[in-house]
């Protein structure tokens, strides 16, 4: 169970400078953060999310971890838009004994997207390999 508060450097942003995000909401199997720092007009949200489908061998899990920020327009200043990332999580619950390929699989995504593989340096200014990739819509 995550805390009320995610203060104690959970979260960092491109220049790996902690952000801070404070629960607003929270339901059976949804919860949302806010930045602390967000103003009410560019709001600055993590949600996370659980689903389930299925019963017995087939049950799967589908959990979701995004992040949203509206920000203002770059090139029409007057038009706000919204940046989102998120990683979806689709675990075959009901046929699985325990967690470890889904740990390894999750550990195979992250170390893509924020490393430039042969290191081990983790990269929040979006220039892991991953990340470029996603960011720039390249192959």
């Amino acid at each position: 169970m995550l805390s009320n508060t995610l203060v104690t450097n959970e979260v960092k942003n491109a220049a790996g400078t902690e952000v801070e995000f404070s629960r607003i909401s929270q339901g059976e199997r949804v919860t949302t953060f806010a930045a602390v720092a967000e103003t009410p007009s560019a709001p600055h949200r993590l949600s996370i999310k659980h689903t389930e489908s299925g019963a017995g061998t087939d049950l799967r899990r589908r959990s979701l971890v995004r992040f949203d920020k509206t920000i203002a327009g770059q090139v029409d200043v007057t038009k706000p838009v919204v940046v989102s990332f998120y990683v979806v999580a689709d675990i075959p619950v009901g046929n699985m004994t325990a967690f470890a390929e889904a740990n390894n699989v999750c550990a195979e995504l992250m170390s893509f997207v924020a490393s430039l593989g042969a290191t081990t340096t983790i990269l929040y200014d979006g220039t892991g390999n991953g990340a470029a990739t996603l960011i720039g819509g390249t192959l």
